[in-house]
């Protein structure tokens, strides 16, 4: 597992970048100096690579945060600080790999660019280099504002999965550029807020489910992997493998794809090659990194053997696999197609555990039934009162029974002040405590459960 930079190093880091710069605005192109701490700062990227494939820099309120790390900006930083905020930029992101001309073009453009926020969008496309914004700066739950910002990373990141697929599609490589910096951007909002951004993944308003799968099974191998204690680059990886795991399927012709009967047999036979044929694709495009070949390879293979491709046995599956494939079973049961209809999450777990859990790992499942709940956060549901509420929180001993905001009393009337229940507390009333009784529709009574959370 990649682990996190030491304080040392960080600061180290955030020293020689804040030297380039310094000397890249003082001095012309060419200058000894410039050469000097620009391979200072190459020393001190290296140092850091050696222990994860990717570093990120991120401005957090008055600190930089390197990956898990957080420098206050002293002095000697506060300059820097300034700078990349004038010019727009918020996050770095540098890839192993990268090139001492690249670290040079960034450095160039930072020192030179223009004291305008947009400037950022003017940055040149370089293989290991990505700057950004941050886009959620702290974490705050409970506000309009908040949920805003989670709602428009969402649908940046539906239309970056567009992109990346057409790239697939019309060149036989998907954009690793825009995959990476999409996924920079999503697994900075899972640590930091899993659940909100989870119970975006349940929003029925996209028509498309190429893409809005693609961003779910991201984020929800995220948030599995987040929990289990993984973070920095090595959870990047798992959010470009998730997000990666159907790329074959540019090559599956569209017939089938969009067929809305089943499959006949040859079919099937077809479009089970997108396994081997995404597996194929993502070993060629440079700079993705190896898990996402081996999870595209791996997604629809089973513990016990099942699965395909038919003739790929394992006596064990990669983790990001695992929680690759629950969260792509789970999206995909979900999801209202229009062959097939949207499954209850009690439904899709019990699937899951069929077969006495020779399929999946059952401690996974269980653990993805924590995370998720029966009634999923954001979820609005009706009570045996009658009263509807938002889906709050779950409540990991009794799933059935998490904690809501009755935001409509039993008359149908919308409660001014709506009121939190944690249902498991009443669960001592026998047959007279409330329970959910069906989850609803918020388009048919006009509520946005979200932006009550």
């Amino acid at each position: 597992m990649a682990t996190a930079p030491t304080p040392q190093t960080a600061e180290e880091l955030l020293r020689r970048l804040a030297a380039s710069l310094r000397s890249g605005q003082l001095y012309s192109q060419g200058h000894p100096l410039i050469a000097s701490n620009l391979g200072a700062l190459g020393r001190a990227i290296d140092v850091l690579h050696e222990a994860a494939p990717s570093l990120v820099i991120g401005l957090v309120g008055d600190e930089v945060i390197v990956d898990e790390v957080p420098v206050g900006a002293t002095a000697t930083l506060i300059p820097l600080v300034r700078r990349l905020r004038q010019i727009g930029i918020e996050r770095i992101t540098i890839d192993r790999g990268v090139e001492a001309a690249e670290i040079a073009t960034f450095a160039e453009f930072v020192a030179q660019a223009s004291q305008d926020e947009q400037s950022a969008a003017s940055f040149p496309p370089l293989p290991h280099v990505r700057v950004g914004r941050v886009h959620l700066a702290e974490r705050v739950e409970g506000r309009t504002a908040d949920m805003a910002a989670f709602r428009k990373l969402y649908a940046d990141a539906v239309q970056s999965a567009e992109t990346i697929w057409d790239s697939a599609h019309a060149e036989q490589r998907p954009d690793a550029t825009v995959a990476r910096t999409m996924v920079d951007g999503l697994a900075e909002a899972v640590s930091q807020n899993r659940t909100a951004l989870m119970a975006l993944t349940a929003l029925k308003e996209y028509d498309n489910y190429t893409f809005t799968h693609m961003v779910n099974v991201s984020i929800l191998t995220m948030a599995q992997a987040r929990a289990l204690g993984i973070e920095g680059s090595l959870l990047r990886e798992f959010g470009l493998a998730g997000l990666m795991h159907d790329i074959g399927k540019v090559k599956t012709p569209l017939a089938i794809l969009s067929k809305p009967e089943a499959l006949t047999p040859d079919e099937f036979t077809i479009m089970k090659r997108h396994s081997v044929d995404g597996a194929e694709i993502l070993r060629s495009t440079p700079d993705v990194p190896a898990l996402a070949p081996i999870v595209a390879f791996e997604h629809h293979l089973r513990l016990d053997g099942s699965g395909y491709p038919e003739a790929a046995r394992r006596p064990t599956l990669n983790l990001a696999t695992m929680l690759c494939s629950i969260a792509d079973v789970y999206d995909a049961m979900r999801s209202q197609r229009t062959y097939q209809q949207s499954f209850p999450t009690d439904r899709i777990l019990a699937v899951m555990r069929r077969q006495d859990g020779r399929q999946f790992d059952q401690h996974l499942v269980r653990r993805f039934a924590q995370l998720v709940g029966v009634y999923p956060v954001g979820n609005l549901v009706r009570l045996s009162t009658g009263e509807l509420a938002v889906v709050m929180r779950s409540h990991a001993p009794d799933p059935f029974r998490p904690h809501v905001r009755v935001v409509v009393n039993r008359h149908g009337q919308r409660i001014g002040a709506p009121v939190d229940v944690n249902l498991w507390e009443l669960a001592d009333a026998g047959a007279l405590a409330p329970t959910i009784v069906e989850p609803v529709n918020p388009a048919d009574v006009g509520i946005d459960p979200l932006s009550l959370l």
